[in-house]
């Protein structure tokens, strides 16, 4: 199979970046490229995937290898700040597909058009309490194995029972250690 090779343009509107800083990253050494007999630098697909995962920059859809599709993971909180929180640690991650929604109701729209692979969920939420989402998440993924980690500020044995058995995975109590939910998201979508 001949090698895929990508010009500085290329690379330049995919990273949102100007032409020239893609030069500057292969000057550095950051990016690995070679030159044409005309001059031009060029860079191996394998060589900027390397740089992606390096540099902790997203890694676009075109260059993610056949198959393996992107988990796709919805966020419902109604705060903003633990969504940023959230959907941060998951960027960094560099894996995975993200949604966000800020109330039950809008979780609804969004579980339905996005389809996930899991879905991280408070309890307290304005329009529709994450009891009823979970519920509803349940009814409508009785085909997919749609896994749900509840994160909630108040949990206690008999809430976490109640949880369970509307049909979370798993739960994890705010504040939460940021290792221990990307542990919690891996297993579940092994």
């Amino acid at each position: 199979m001949e090698k895929e090779t990508l010009t500085t343009g290329k690379i330049a509107k995919w990273c949102q970046v100007s032409h020239r800083t893609v030069l500057q990253w292969i000057l550095d050494g950051k990016l690995k490229a070679y030159r044409t007999p005309g001059g031009h630098s060029r860079v191996e697909r394998k060589n900027l995937i390397d740089f992606f995962k390096e540099y902790n920059i997203p890694i676009p859809e075109q260059f993610q290898p056949e198959g393996k599709a992107r988990k796709k993971i919805l966020i419902v909180d109604d705060e903003k700040a633990m969504v940023r929180t959230i959907q941060s640690l998951l960027i960094m991650q560099n894996k995975y597909e993200i949604e966000v929604a800020y109330d039950g109701f809008s979780a609804g729209r969004k579980f339905a058009e996005f389809k996930p692979d899991l879905v991280t969920l408070d309890m307290k939420m304005p329009k529709m309490e994450g009891s009823e989402v979970c519920s509803q998440i349940r009814k409508e993924s009785s085909d997919r194995d749609v896994k749900i980690i509840v994160i909630s500020g108040a949990l206690d044995d008999q809430s976490i029972k109640k949880i369970m058995e509307l049909g979370a995975n798993d739960c994890l109590m705010k504040p939460f250690n940021s290792n221990v939910l990307l542990n919690k998201i891996e297993q579940l979508l092994k």
